[in-house]
């Protein structure tokens, strides 16, 4: 299944972390939101969105990338990394995707090291993360999607 992932991952690269295990062997193509502002997506099966959270939800360039080039109709799927976990971070980009009709495949998120704002002053939160457990729960996660 040929695959985009539209993502933004700058703090740790904890969430391209993530991403470089899902593409690895894969037929799936990571588009930097930071860098890129258009692509094709019409020609993929599948679409990923994928991005740490700021603020509690997806960073504005992922977002604003989906509200401009996702086509109507495709499946596509979320990755996040943070510092602590909650379960409305997939809201923006959730209703995005409704707007667009497309069919949601599911959700990954996981912890990454986060030193934003307050947690720089103790060192920073959930350090040595994403581990090797997460990273193969991210490919497990694919492969389910995928299947």
């Amino acid at each position: 299944m040929k695959t985009a992932v539209i993502y933004y991952s700058r703090h740790h690269g904890n969430t391209k972390k993530v991403l470089d295990a899902i593409a690895r062997g894969r037929d799936v193509t990571l588009i930097d939101a930071a860098e890129t502002h258009s692509a094709p997506l019409e020609d993929y099966d599948l679409i990923g969105f994928a991005s740490g959270i700021y603020y509690s939800k997806f960073q504005k360039s992922v977002l604003q990338f989906a509200e401009e080039h996702l086509p109507e109709g495709k499946k596509v799927f979320f990755v996040y990394t943070c510092g602590a976990e909650k379960p409305t971070y997939t809201g923006a980009i959730r209703k995005i995707a409704a707007e667009k009709h497309a069919e949601i495949l599911g959700e990954f998120g996981c912890p990454g090291y986060d030193t934003f704002g307050p947690f720089k002053l103790v060192g920073g939160i959930a350090k040595g993360r994403p581990n090797q457990g997460d990273l193969s729960d991210a490919v497990r996660f694919f492969e389910q999607i995928t299947e």
